[in-house]
C-alpha cells in the first residue's frame, strides 16, 4: 500500500511539474518578443491560406518564435478562420497576440485578389467588386472610356481581353471610386503588356501599323482560352479556327454566342440562340472573327493563336466533359466522335437509384 501511494504522489508531482512547465512555456511565448529591436516586415497571406500554412510562415520570417503555439493561441480566441488576405505590415517586435489581431482585425497594406482566366469583363468587375476594391459601376465606365482604351493601346469597344488574369496585391482607397477602378484596370492593363512582351513576334510589343493583326490574335487567344484548357492542345485549337477562317467557313464556336447573349446569359445554350443572326458575337450565323474578344486570357493562349499549329484539321469535340479533344479533318470522322462524347458523357453518369 505504501508503494502505491509513493507511485501516485510521484505521478502527483510530474504532473504539477509539467503543468507548470506548459504555463511557464506559454507565458514566455506571449510576453516575449522575437527581437528586441523589432524590425519591420511585410508578410503576405494568399487567399484561402489555412492556420498552420500562415503560422509557419510567420515563424520562418521571424514574426512569432513558434508556430504551434500561435496554432493554439488562435484557436483559443476562435480566430483560425478569420484570418484575412492581401499583405501586411509587421513587426518582429510584437507579441503573438498584436500579431495575429493585426492578421485578423487590421488592414493589409495590399489586398489580395485572384482573377483566373477566361472570365469577362463584368465577371471580373464583380469579383473585384467582391473583394472591396472597385465600384462594378465604376469599373465599368472605366473599361470602356474611349480616352482609357486610347491610352492604353486597346483597339476595342472595351477592354475586353487585356484584363491580365492574375494574383494582384492591390492598394484600397479609403474611398472607392472612380480613380480606384482606373488604377485597378491599368494595373492589369499594363500586367497584360508585360506578361505578353515575349510572345509577340520578334519580342516587340504590336504598333500601329499591325492594329489589325493585333485584333485578331488578341479574338482568337480569346476563343482559344475558353475551348481548351490543356496546354498541349492550345496551338492545334488555333490552328482549327485558322483552317476555318483560310477556307470561309464558319467558326461555329459556342462560347463566342454565349459571350453575345451578355451577363444575364443563364448557362443553358438553346438552339433559339445558335440560330439568331441578330447576335453580333454568333459564329453560326456571321462568318469570320467576332468583333472583340470574349474574354480575359493567360499568355499561353495567345502564343498558341500568333503561332497556330499547322495541321488539317477542321473539327474538334471533347472526349469527356472538360477533357481532350478528338481532332478530326472531315465532317463524317467529327460526327463519329460526337456520338463517341455523347456515350462518353451517358457511360458517366451515375446510376439511377434501384426503385425497389
Amino acid at each position: 500500500m505504501k508503494t502505491l501511494l509513493r507511485a501516485l504522489g510521484l505521478l502527483l508531482l510530474l504532473a504539477l511539474a509539467g503543468g507548470g512547465w506548459v504555463a511557464y512555456e506559454a507565458h514566455t511565448f506571449l510576453t516575449t518578443a522575437p527581437e528586441t529591436p523589432g524590425r519591420d516586415v511585410f508578410f503576405d497571406v494568399p487567399a484561402g491560406a489555412r492556420l498552420a500554412q500562415v503560422s509557419a510562415g510567420l515563424a520562418k520570417q521571424g514574426i512569432v518564435t513558434d508556430a504551434r503555439k500561435l496554432d493554439l493561441l488562435a484557436r483559443y480566441k476562435k480566430w483560425e478562420n478569420r484570418l484575412q488576405a492581401g499583405r501586411f505590415a509587421l513587426n518582429t517586435g510584437w507579441l503573438p497576440e498584436k500579431v495575429l489581431d493585426e492578421l485578423v482585425n487590421g488592414h493589409p497594406v495590399l489586398y489580395r485578389v485572384t482573377v483566373p482566366e477566361g472570365l469577362t469583363w463584368w465577371q471580373t468587375g464583380k469579383v473585384l467588386e467582391e473583394a472591396g476594391l472597385v465600384v462594378f459601376d465604376d469599373f465599368r465606365k472605366v473599361v470602356t472610356d474611349p480616352d482609357f482604351l486610347r491610352h492604353y493601346g486597346i483597339p476595342f469597344a472595351t477592354a475586353e481581353g487585356f484584363l491580365m488574369p492574375d494574383t494582384y496585391l492591390l492598394k484600397k482607397n479609403d474611398v472607392v471610386d472612380l480613380a480606384q477602378a482606373k488604377a485597378v484596370a491599368g494595373r492589369m492593363v499594363d500586367n497584360f503588356w508585360r506578361k505578353t512582351a515575349s510572345v509577340w513576334p520578334d519580342g516587340k510589343k504590336p504598333g500601329p501599323s499591325q492594329t489589325e493583326q493585333l485584333k485578331t490574335w488578341v479574338i482568337l487567344a480569346s476563343i482559344v482560352e475558353k475551348e481548351t484548357g490543356i496546354d498541349a492542345e492550345r496551338a492545334r485549337v488555333a490552328g482549327v479556327y485558322q483552317n476555318r477562317i483560310n477556307k470561309g467557313m464558319l467558326l461555329q464556336a459556342d462560347p463566342t454566342v454565349i459571350y453575345g447573349l451578355g451577363p444575364n446569359f443563364d448557362g443553358n445554350l438553346r438552339r433559339r440562340d445558335l440560330d439568331d443572326p441578330n447576335n453580333l458575337y454568333n459564329t453560326y450565323q456571321r462568318p469570320g472573327l467576332t468583333p472583340g474578344p470574349i474574354c480575359s486570357f493567360g499568355a499561353a493562349a495567345l502564343a498558341a493563336a500568333v503561332r497556330p499549329e499547322a495541321h488539317n484539321y477542321l473539327y474538334f469535340v471533347a472526349k469527356f466533359d472538360g477533357g481532350e479533344h478528338v481532332f478530326s479533318t472531315n465532317l463524317n470522322d467529327h460526327n463519329k466522335a460526337v456520338r463517341q462524347y455523347l456515350q462518353n458523357r451517358r457511360n458517366a453518369k451515375p446510376a439511377a437509384p434501384d426503385a425497389r
